[in-house]
């Protein structure tokens, strides 16, 4: 299924649905009061964006502080991203398939099973105001229902499922929102809104992936095979990553920018190794940047490299330029300074938490996508990504390559 039209099941289906089961549970409660209890068995929800599997790593590790067993709800094509930190056991991930309307039902049912074999007393609903994952955690099972609640606000309306209900703040880092869940999760006096302490930025610090000597020899390997002079010791690798992912195309930046960059670079460091980074969908893409390149100096990786695997070419690198999607999350589990464009999002809510540089316009415009729209935007011509120069972009690669 395409991005737009699980929009729009969520929409004009999950809002019926959404009234419907809210009903049913005032009408249960009349019966059975609410009683929540300290979490032992918490499932984090988290469909849609594998960098977002990285930003709520904070979030999930306290929650093992604090003692709780943690299980993750991830789309299948998402879940490789929950294996870099490696926080979440793999055997307590579930993973929903969204290829089709049948499939993702079938494993709606099976999640609502295995999630009751599992025992989970918890979810956190880690989605902006998405109606599939407000029903999935109001069928859970779970005791403790946690999640971000409207209130106030006028067009988010997904029903009252929530047993700690979370005032979302769009001022705030989302690592901070995803740590303010887990709070309100084990908090021991009902507050409404939750939470109402402050998160202090060092709460969001990330884990730093293990160095896998086996693996950066791999990379090395594969590099040597594109540019035969590679010597580890003598060249420096600069990645740039020119995609974005399909939920929101207008964050790429001018892909004959990135040729115009990758250009100046080659022809002024010659001990400097470009190569295009890229899932094996953007072969093509990628091979075509690199050809309009045309410098031995220049090569294309899209594809070559499963995501576990990313790390260590990370860690073998000097410096990455990326548009604002995955890679920019996925490098900040290493030490790798990543230069981060971003348009139609903010880096104050979405800023990588690793060694980045953000780049942003700062239109009057900018953002353009939250919570209030589900991330959808009507803009066609994405002229806050545009407003950033190739010579911008180069001075922070040439300060950057001079230290």
């Amino acid at each position: 299924m395409t991005v737009d039209t699980m929009r729009r099941i969520d929409h004009h289906v999950g809002i019926l649905l959404c009234a419907i089961l809210h009903a049913w549970f005032r009408i249960w409660h009349c019966f059975r009061p609410v009683r929540t209890a300290r979490p032992e068995r918490l499932l984090f929800i988290e469909l849609s964006e594998m960098g977002s599997a990285i930003l709520v790593d904070p979030a999930m590790r306290l929650a093992k502080a604090k003692g709780a067993e943690i299980f993750f709800l991830i789309f299948a094509r998402n879940a490789p991203s929950l294996s870099l930190l490696q926080t979440v056991d793999r055997e307590r991930i579930f993973t929903l398939r969204g290829d089709s309307i049948v499939s993702l039902a079938v494993d709606v049912l099976r999640f609502l099973a295995w999630a009751r074999r599992e025992r989970i007393d918890t979810v956190i609903d880690l989605e902006l105001f998405s109606r599939i994952t407000a029903l999935l955690t109001a069928l859970s099972g779970a005791r403790n229902r946690v999640g971000f609640d409207a209130f106030h606000n006028e067009g988010l309306y997904r029903g009252n499922l929530l047993t700690h209900r979370v005032a979302y703040n769009p001022h705030h880092h989302i690592a901070k929102n995803f740590l303010a869940m887990v709070h309100a999760a084990f908090s021991e006096t009902p507050q409404l809104p939750y939470y109402k302490q402050a998160i202090a930025d060092e709460e969001m610090q990330l884990a730093q992936a293990p160095q896998n000597p086996e693996a950066i020899a791999n990379v090395r390997r594969i590099v040597a095979e594109l540019c035969p002079d590679y010597e580890p010791g003598r060249h420096r690798l600069v990645l740039v990553n020119p995609n974005a992912s399909d939920l929101l195309p207008q964050r790429r930046w001018l892909p004959q920018r990135f040729v115009e960059v990758m250009r100046q670079l080659t022809a002024r460091y010659p001990d400097v190794k470009v190569l295009i980074t890229g899932s094996p969908s953007e072969v093509p893409e990628a091979e075509n940047l690199r050809a309009q390149v045309g410098h031995p100096n220049c090569q294309s990786l899209a594809g070559k490299f499963r995501l576990e695997e990313m790390v260590a070419l990370y860690q073998c690198s000097a410096l990455m330029l990326t548009n604002d999607s995955g890679p920019g999350h996925f490098s900040a589990v290493t030490p790798l300074r990543t230069i981060v464009l971003f348009g139609p999002e903010t880096p104050s809510l979405y800023g990588s938490l690793g060694n980045s540089v953000p780049v942003w316009a700062g239109l009057a415009c900018s953002p353009c996508v939250s919570a209030a729209n589900h991330r959808k935007t009507p803009c066609h011509d994405n002229v806050c990504l545009q407003a950033i120069t190739t010579d911008r972009v180069l001075a922070l690669i040439h300060a950057e390559l001079a230290n």
